[in-house]
């Protein structure tokens, strides 16, 4: 019910979004305008969606690893996949001692799993295997689609809501001394719904990141059978995080790592992803409604 609740606000922020996303195009003045900056937004984001996964492996640093280099990790992932009903993906490490991990890819047949060195001194086993089915589910549940359609459409709306300020800035400028008083208002309204869509765009697609990573969680816990290895695990993550920040993490890819690889400034203020104490008491809620420490795969 949780998963249904969670692709039912998933769908109505992206809605949101897309209003959004017509309003601040009606701003623009122009038919013509607005089709030609969602056409240049789609070709823009498709492309980094595309090479999404590319990107992110390379700007982590990951590295790929074969069987032999990593046979232990291998083997978990190869089998939490066969759980989860999805080809393996190819397995990265990080070197950092920040531990963390994030899933890429566009679809299943795509995916890729990343995990720092750090995270495998810091967990246990089944600490490590909940992190695991939680960005495999991560990857079946092709959220980084849904995260580059989110970004599309706020990326459509950076760019109508620039064409906007440009535009009423030079007609303020531009404005007759009859129209002064009614063009000052216009300027200053015009600029201000320009300055706000974008922020109110951002809103919304970290609200749609949050929702994704609550469900990845129950996912994760599915696919493992037990919520409270993972619970734990977010437990240390989130503790390691606040005092071994991950240098290597930028913005572009913050919102990929299960937990927030940056914490505090503007990074607290803008959370790409639920408080982590939520997620750790809806993941010991699941055990304690299963009835035991285990739930159905």
């Amino acid at each position: 019910m949780t998963i249904f609740v969670n692709s039912l606000k998933t769908v109505g922020l992206l809605g949101l979004l897309t209003g959004l996303f017509i309003v601040i195009g009606g701003a623009v003045g122009g038919q013509i305008g607005m089709i030609i900056a969602f056409v240049l937004a789609i070709v823009m984001n498709m492309g980094a969606w595309w090479f999404s996964d590319k990107l992110a492996l390379k700007m982590s640093g990951a590295q790929e690893v074969s069987p032999s280099e990593a046979p232990e990790l291998h083997a978990m992932v190869e089998e939490l996949s066969r759980r989860a009903g999805i080809p393996k993906p190819r397995v990265y490490i990080i070197d950092t001692d920040a531990p963390n991990a994030f899933a890429t890819g566009r679809d299943p047949e795509h995916g890729a799993v990343a995990v720092t060195t750090g995270i495998a001194r810091l967990l246990t086993r089944e600490e490590l295997a909940g992190v695991i089915a939680h960005e495999l589910a991560h990857i079946k549940h092709r959220d980084t689609l849904i995260s580059s359609i989110a970004a599309t459409i706020a990326g459509a709306i950076g760019m109508l809501a620039d064409m906007v300020m440009w535009g009423m800035i030079f007609a303020g400028l531009g404005g007759s001394d009859e129209e002064e008083g009614g063009g000052i208002a216009g300027l200053v309204g015009g600029v201000l719904t320009a300055m706000l869509a974008p922020i109110m765009a951002l809103i919304i697609q970290m609200a749609i990141s949050r929702s994704r990573e609550y469900m990845a969680d129950a996912g994760g816990a599915q696919i493992l059978g037990n919520p409270l290895p993972l619970a734990s695990a977010l437990e240390k993550l989130e503790w390691a995080a606040g005092r071994m920040p991950m240098d290597e993490a930028r913005p572009a890819t913050a919102h990929l790592y299960i937990v927030n690889p940056v914490l505090g400034g503007l990074a607290s203020l803008f959370r790409t992803h639920p408080e982590t104490h939520k997620r750790i008491s809806r993941l010991r809620a699941m055990a304690n409604r299963s009835g035991n420490t285990a739930i159905a795969a």
